[in-house]
């Protein structure tokens, strides 16, 4: 007979390596099933075409697609990304997408937890209250810093949140001359900008080495370790347990349910197409937003004729993205003097530099809004990426011979660029959602994810106010070329919902602490629990919770 675990995690991203970690350091035996493969900090290289331009550390959309549905003409209408080729997979392998992510870590504030009571209702929005408070998050955010490791410096602005530790337990990374401009122009323009934490370690912490400032970050795996993913800080030290086994390459199709609605087994594909079963006493789902829904679309039972904890029909609604979009402003050497010259080629550090300033909005003329945050940071170094934006001309003429040479050469040598990301709240919606799509299948036969991506008109009018403070400081910093896009498009490497907590089984699939309403042992801890994102980045806050959920799943056991 196979042996019986204490904790099965399907899964292995932000949302299952604090649950992985604190289990078996408990003692409690714990299996990780992750369907993508496992590499390590020897395996990653920071060559563009392996990493970026092909589909290394994600499915070929051939045999993993995703129906996508989306408004055309006042009709939404649904077809596969095999067609268009957008993609929501994000780093299918142990540790997830954390691995390729930038590491920009804010918290969530107060007000996050309160949007309903604080701002009302938003006509076609299903905006709710959450039902924890930042207080019974915050110690959590703190372990976060300390565990996964998060360098910065704490300094007050507007909006700075409360703390229960005065500073981050490792020192801010290395700035560009980029901070010293925005902190001088920003100055000017009376904003306050401060430096931005980040899951990056700056001094060697468990194992991993410190961060040796490589421009390719975004996007690729780290080389040293310093970037905080789930395998690196978490994964590895509870393998070092003796107490977790990950199970990498293995598809988990179908959690199997008893009479009562329990759940019994996970089943799943291993690597040779077979497949195998795991017992255990609780189940954490953490796939990742679209394909946990998806999972428990999949996963019928006699309790749960319409998918696993969708009794009351909620299993992957309210899906949501980070609403806001991107801006950017020129610097042409020319326009600066020798020295100002020589700061703007060093490359290597980060510009570290956020305003959130305007995380409230209050404006006479515009109105009493939740905002967000704005980011400031180098354009992506690659080069091939950086090329293939620069072959239109005036009015999308497409540029050939010397008159492409001579942009091209502008661009890399004469000119430094800076952007800008804007975050604010993606509002839920009822065109926001996962379902299961009746046709379309994938290579072992499973009917796949429908994502409709609709999105509120309010997020744009938020992301637009945002922006323009932004623009307004590149032009205070001399920048050429000052542009900014606000856009309804979905990030993918943002997403969150589908599964999200509540007090009401009507509108929630979850309670307070993650357990599904309706299936006694079962956790959800990936971004799907979120009602709503905060205008921040969440991984800072899928790790937290889950450090909170693994905490309650030890009293449990």
């Amino acid at each position: 007979m196979s042996k019986e675990f204490d904790i099965c995690v399907v899964g292995s991203g932000a949302g299952a390596g604090p649950v992985a970690f604190e289990l078996s350091k408990a003692g409690k035996s714990v299996v990780v099933v992750e369907k993508g493969a496992w590499y390590t900090e020897k395996d990653f290289s920071k060559d563009e075409i392996g990493t970026c331009r092909r589909d290394h550390y994600v499915p070929d959309l051939m045999n993993e697609p995703h129906v996508i549905e989306s408004l055309a003409n006042g009709n939404w209408k649904a077809s596969p990304n095999t067609e268009s080729g957008g993609s929501f997979w994000n780093g299918n392998i142990v540790g997830g997408s954390s691995n390729f992510m930038s590491g920009y870590f804010h918290r969530m504030k107060p007000v996050d937890f309160k949007l309903l009571s604080e701002f009302g209702p938003i006509e076609g929005a299903n905006i709710v209250d959450w039902p924890i408070t930042y207080d019974d998050l915050e110690p959590y955010f703190a372990r976060v810093e300390e565990i996964v490791g998060i360098s910065g410096k704490v300094i007050d602005h507007p909006f700075q949140e409360p703390r229960s530790t005065p500073d981050f337990p490792f020192p801010p990374m290395l700035d560009h001359s980029f901070a010293e401009w925005i902190d001088e122009a920003s100055k000017n323009l009376g904003y306050h900008p401060f430096p931005m934490p980040r899951a990056i370690l700056t001094q060697a912490y468990n194992g991993r080495k410190s961060c040796y400032y490589s421009v390719f970050c975004g996007s690729y795996g780290c080389n040293s370790g310093a970037k905080g993913s789930s395998r690196a800080a978490l994964l590895d030290l509870a393998l070092e347990t003796g107490n977790c086994e990950i199970r990498p390459n293995s598809m988990a199709y179908k959690l199997v349910t008893d009479s009562k609605g329990k759940i019994k087994e996970l089943v799943y594909f291993d690597q040779e197409g077979e497949s195998r079963k795991i017992s255990s006493k609780i189940f954490v789902v953490a796939c990742q937003a679209i394909e946990s829904s998806r999972l428990l679309l999949n996963s019928r039972g006699p309790k749960h004729p319409n998918g696993l904890a969708n009794n009351t029909g909620q299993v992957g609604k309210n899906l949501i993205f980070s609403a806001g979009g991107i801006g950017r402003g020129d610097f042409y050497f020319e326009d600066f003097n020798a020295k100002q010259v020589e700061e703007l080629k060093i490359r290597g550090p980060f510009v570290n530099r956020a305003l959130q300033d305007w995380y409230i909005i209050d404006d006479q003329d515009f109105g009493r809004f939740k905002g967000g945050t704005i980011d400031f940071v180098h354009e992506h170094p690659n080069p091939i990426r950086k090329a293939n934006k620069l072959k239109y001309g005036d009015h999308g003429k497409l540029l050939w011979g010397h008159e492409l040479k001579d942009k091209l050469e502008l661009h890399f040598k004469e000119v430094k660029q800076l952007q800008f990301e804007v975050f604010n709240d993606w509002l839920p919606t009822d065109n926001c959602f996962v379902s299961l799509d009746p046709k379309t299948r994938d290579k072992w036969g499973l009917p796949v994810a429908k994502v409709r991506i609709g999105y509120h008109k309010h997020d744009l009018k938020i992301g637009r106010y945002l922006a323009d403070k932004a623009k307004l400081l590149l032009e205070e910093m001399g920048a050429r070329n000052i542009k900014s896009s606000i856009s309804g498009s979905p990030p993918p490497n943002l997403m969150a919902g589908g599964c999200r907590f509540g007090n009401d089984p009507a509108n929630s699939v979850l309670d307070k602490d993650c357990r599904a309403h309706d299936v006694e042992n079962l956790f959800i801890t990936d971004g799907s629990f979120m009602p709503s994102g905060g205008s921040v980045t969440y991984t800072w806050t899928i790790y937290a919770n889950s450090f909170r959920v693994a905490d309650i799943i030890k009293s449990r056991l």
